[in-house]
């Protein structure tokens, strides 16, 4: 059954609610799509959000719409997925997709900088932070993605993942079945219309996300080498009924960054900043504000 491609058309109508800019660059050979609201100032926050695997940079939208007008914000479309450009030569692991963002990031006139990433971005945070010449101020991990399962497992352990059955559709019955995995698991109106709204685009990045999943399966975990006593200031938020990264992951941090400030969701899936947008949001603000000089 064919439907049309209305995601373009949206994608612009809800750019423009947002009062966020679209902005093109060219990294690693990527031209690559991001949205800024707000601008650099001094002593304002600037705050990099991270989408995750099968995603976009409009995964944050509910966010943008709770976070304070007047923070400065940058939401990429990660280098292979969104509007930004797939290169089938280009390699897509934490690490290279980490160098991605800071050699963007060097060009940014940012000051006082926040990462935040969700799922397969909150792997790529955790990297970025430990890369950037000057430390972000604070890092936050929404369901991150590279975290391991049990407390004393080696980020360097052999690993293995069928979540691609569930994160990368080839049908229409398997877009349904990602967007109701990735909440809470039950069947829900917002699942059945993001399916429509979502499911063409998702269903021509079939090979592009074969090939992204790939690369991160090439070294799984490791974020987990990363974090540790030189991480920056962290938070850390989870969904209770995750089924994509287990909330058993929590317990991880427990142990490797005992500092780590930790929230879990009840009721909520893989997805805190779309299941409960303002009460992450807040969370997140609140953390964000003690780390401001």
């Amino acid at each position: 059954m064919l439907f049309p491609n209305l995601w373009p058309a949206a994608r612009t109508g809800q750019r423009w609610l947002l009062n966020a800019r679209r902005r093109v660059t060219t990294v690693d050979g990527h031209r690559m799509v991001y949205l800024e609201r707000g601008h650099p100032r001094p002593g304002r926050p600037t705050v990099v959000l991270i989408h995750g695997f099968a995603s976009m940079k409009e995964n944050w939208a509910l966010w943008l719409q709770a976070l304070p007008r007047h923070w400065h914000l940058l939401v990429p479309d990660l280098p292979g997925l969104g509007e930004s450009d797939y290169r089938v030569e280009a390699c897509y692991r934490y690490q290279s997709q980490a160098q991605r963002l800071n050699t963007w990031l060097e060009q940014q006139p940012a000051g006082d900088l926040h990462l935040a990433g969700s799922s397969m971005g909150g792997a790529i945070a955790a990297i970025l932070a430990h890369h950037l010449a000057t430390p972000p101020r604070s890092l936050t991990l929404l369901n991150s993605a590279g975290i391991p399962e049990q407390p004393d497992r080696s980020p360097d352990a052999p690993f293995q993942s069928d979540r691609d059955q569930i994160l990368i559709p080839r049908d229409w019955r398997g877009v349904y079945r990602m967007f109701n995995s990735v909440g809470n698991g039950r069947p829900s109106v917002l699942g059945v219309a993001m399916t429509g709204l979502l499911g063409p685009d998702l269903l021509g990045r079939t090979r592009a996300l074969e090939h992204i999943f790939r690369d991160m399966l090439a070294d799984p975990l490791a974020p987990a080498r990363y974090l540790g006593k030189d991480t920056p200031p962290m938070q850390v938020q989870w969904g209770d009924r995750d089924t994509i990264t287990p909330t058993r992951c929590v317990r991880w941090f427990e142990r490797a960054t005992p500092g780590a400030e930790l929230h879990v969701f009840p009721g909520v899936g893989h997805l805190p900043m779309v299941e409960v947008p303002r009460r992450s949001a807040s969370v997140f603000a609140r953390f964000v504000a003690r780390h401001q000089p």
